[in-house]
């Protein structure tokens, strides 16, 4: 095995060490924006990608060669462990992930399975073990979807704007919606616990949709699942992050959870998240449109974060959102060296 040094800037941010500088990583930093990328998606879909380690681990540690970011996140989809479980699930170019048998009752979630990472996924945790052995030099983030953003799409039956018919069923069917709440929770426990044997040095549960749930119907339907997932990933003694978009009301239920990093969006400022009282690390949370600005306003901007970031230790930098395909990699370049040289010269 490769005895390669790690750069474990990354790693200290999230246990709210002091570091010599801000490290930063992007969301979506693997694929779309990057033309090395659409050139393989001309030939691979995302797929194909994800079965072949070799291909996956070059997609996934691309922009930290590209950009010199402080982590790596696994390239691969919040779907991949679902068709283990018996959800068939198909990633629809410009729609997204559709599934064909959507959950209606109790019946279909009680036919949901069990997850076996090293029969049912084994090119995921080869891709992790490459990485992790032989290819990069700083910490790899594995990652998976949380139960409620997983259930809208399987109740849905594909992306929503609204997440009505997963509300209604959560409303109308509580029962059959902590049913699946339990499947889906230890389907994520097993595969991300897979995911860090194999190497992932830290792990991200990004609950996109959640945001869709006022304070109470969180407190009710849902912490009570994450608090589950996070005590027992907590055993791997590797770094938690949570994440998910246009939820800033959610942020101090986060700050309860057994985890160490509260990712937050843009709408909500780092300095305003401290005075609500988050005393664990944050990670965020630039305006992933604001990366199509002028320089001069990019710089402006990720300054302004950075200042309030800095002001204690346990941060780490990112966008509020994924990386847009229409982003220029070169932007991503220079901000990420801004963002270690403005650091590094702050912190001294």
């Amino acid at each position: 095995m490769d005895q390669r040094r790690i750069n474990e800037t990354f790693l200290k941010a999230c246990q709210g060490e002091k570091t010599d500088y801000v490290p930063v990583w992007y969301m979506r930093q693997a694929g779309r924006s990057q033309p090395e990328y659409r050139k393989l998606k001309e030939k691979y879909s995302l797929f194909e990608i994800t079965h072949q380690p070799e291909l996956c681990a070059y997609v996934t540690r691309l922009p930290v060669e590209q950009y010199d970011v402080d982590a790596a996140i696994l390239y691969k989809d919040i779907m991949t462990p679902l068709p283990a479980i018996g959800v068939d699930v198909e990633i629809k170019t410009g729609i997204g992930p559709v599934i064909d048998n959507p959950i209606r009752s109790m019946a279909d979630v009680e036919k949901l399975g069990e997850i076996s990472p090293e029969e049912d996924v084994p090119y995921v945790l080869e891709t992790i073990k490459l990485l992790t052995r032989e290819q990069l030099n700083v910490p790899l983030i594995g990652f998976a979807g949380a139960p409620f953003t997983l259930a809208s799409y399987m109740i849905e039956g594909g992306p929503s704007k609204n997440y009505n018919k997963t509300k209604a069923f959560m409303y109308a069917e509580p029962k059959a919606w902590f049913a699946m709440m339990d499947k889906l929770a230890d389907m994520t426990i097993t595969y991300v616990k897979a995911q860090i044997d194999a190497g992932a040095k830290a792990v991200q549960i990004f609950d996109s949709w959640v945001g869709a749930l006022n304070v109470a119907d969180y407190r009710y339907f849902i912490k009570p699942v994450m608090e589950r997932i996070f005590s027992a990933l907590r055993e791997k003694n590797v770094p938690l992050i949570m994440f998910g978009v246009g939820a800033s009301h959610l942020a101090k239920e986060w700050h309860d959870l057994p985890l160490d990093v509260v990712g937050l969006d843009w709408r909500l400022p780092i300095q305003e998240a401290r005075e609500m009282g988050i005393t664990k690390a944050v990670q965020g949370n630039l305006d992933p449109a604001i990366l199509l600005a002028p320089w001069e306003v990019i710089e402006e901007r990720a300054k302004a974060i950075l200042d309030q970031g800095m002001a204690q230790p346990g941060y780490v930098f990112n966008l509020g959102h994924g990386v847009f395909p229409e982003v220029n990699p070169e932007t991503l370049k220079r901000l990420t060296a801004f963002i270690h040289e403005y650091s590094a010269s702050k912190l001294k």
